[in-house]
């Protein structure tokens, strides 16, 4: 049952929230107390269930559930309209939708297959100037800044682009009482991930480097994604949670 007491009382908005991370992220709103949430995503299967494990374990939580495709910017347009519209304004936002995409060298990608993973426009707020104020988390790969060598060259690119966007918007946007943070998880166990029998063995070597020998889980994920979000890190701004994910960058 969610908490009586909430660190969030406002309106969340989750992107990706059909499995994995994004999944692990509303529930774990629902679950501390926050009764409006938007979930998106563009698995209709997914977000049914999402919503069903929501109403499951936290009952009075209102749900808006958008189909939405976060590399068209129409769509992501859309949704945002459709949340504004029917909740005022968006508090919370926890950007966890993405692709891995071709796994090449860069000298053999196409430009496609290059715009295909970096080309995601994802709404950070709902565009006000007013003081109301939000918090928003990206959540993006340690392989951004960890020198991973897997031939995922266009999906480390596109991490470290959140990164910069991520600070380049904690600059432009904290006079609006808006944080904008990163989550740099590393590998962890979503379907994207976990898919088949040859992205595990892909992956194998990336798990063996971390310290902890394993991938990260969804929950552990959505734990630090709702500490950004929350009145415990009002005075995290441009930066986030990483580094020390499983003790990838020790070594």
């Amino acid at each position: 049952m969610p908490s009586t007491t909430t660190l969030f009382p406002g309106v969340a908005l989750i992107t990706g929230a059909a499995s994995g991370i994004g999944q692990a992220t509303a529930l774990s709103f629902a679950r501390e107390g926050c009764l409006k949430i938007a979930i998106c995503d563009k698995s209709a299967p997914g977000l049914a269930q999402t919503t069903a494990e929501i109403t499951a374990q936290a009952p009075d939580t209102q749900i808006e559930t958008i189909e939405v495709d976060v590399s068209d910017s129409g769509s992501v347009a859309a949704m945002m309209r459709r949340v504004v519209s029917r909740r005022g304004w968006v508090d919370y936002v926890v950007n966890a939708a993405g692709i891995q995409g071709a796994t090449k060298r860069s000298l053999d990608l196409t430009g496609d297959e290059f715009d295909a993973v970096n080309g995601e426009p994802l709404a950070t707020h709902d565009g006000r100037a007013g003081d109301r104020g939000s918090d928003c988390a990206y959540s993006e790969s340690a392989g951004g800044w960890s020198g991973e060598t897997w031939r995922v060259t266009a999906y480390c690119a596109s991490k470290s682009a959140v990164m910069a966007l991520a600070r380049c918007d904690a600059i432009d946007y904290s006079r609006h009482n808006i944080r904008v943070n990163c989550v740099r998880p590393g590998l962890v166990e979503t379907p994207m991930a976990l898919g088949s029998p040859e992205q595990r063995k892909m992956f194998a070597p990336a798990v063996a480097i971390a310290l902890m020998n394993r991938m990260g889980r969804p929950q552990e994920i959505a734990d630090a994604c709702l500490f950004l979000c929350s009145s415990k890190a009002t005075f995290v701004q441009g930066g986030g949670v990483g580094g020390g994910w499983g003790g990838y960058t020790i070594v």
